[in-house]
């Protein structure tokens, strides 16, 4: 069982991959005359940011569904409206660990189809 969710997990990694390539050539064309962020400074999500841009256009179709973001919530421990702040406004990014929330979510979302139920969250 645990094998073959890395299995999907594997696959999955390799779609955003090649999704954040299209980004980053896409972001390339359009930032050729931007200036360069001060080393350290925040990351934001925008042209800079491919694989979070992969990301969200991988997770939105799955948010679609009546209560998706709640429970995707839920997952993150965060409100609702964070959520929307992440995927639908695009103000905000998680950190590395919901990132990873976000990733495993997504994944089973994957293997288990529209009529799946998404994972408790932890205690």
């Amino acid at each position: 069982m645990q094998s073959r969710s890395v299995e999907v997990l594997a696959g999955f990694l390799g779609e955003l991959e090649s999704l954040t390539a299209e980004h980053a050539r896409h972001g390339a064309q359009r930032r050729g005359d931007a200036r360069r962020a001060r080393k350290g400074a925040t990351l934001r999500p925008g042209e800079d940011t491919p694989l979070w841009n992969a990301v969200v256009e991988k997770t939105r179709p799955h948010l679609r569904v009546r209560g998706a973001k709640s429970i995707l919530a839920r997952v993150l421990g965060v409100p609702s409206q964070r959520v929307h702040d992440y995927f639908v406004s695009g103000t905000q990014m998680p950190n590395a660990e919901r990132l990873l929330q976000v990733l495993l979510w997504l994944a089973a979302r994957e293997t288990e189809g529209p009529a799946g139920k998404s994972p408790k969250p932890p205690r």
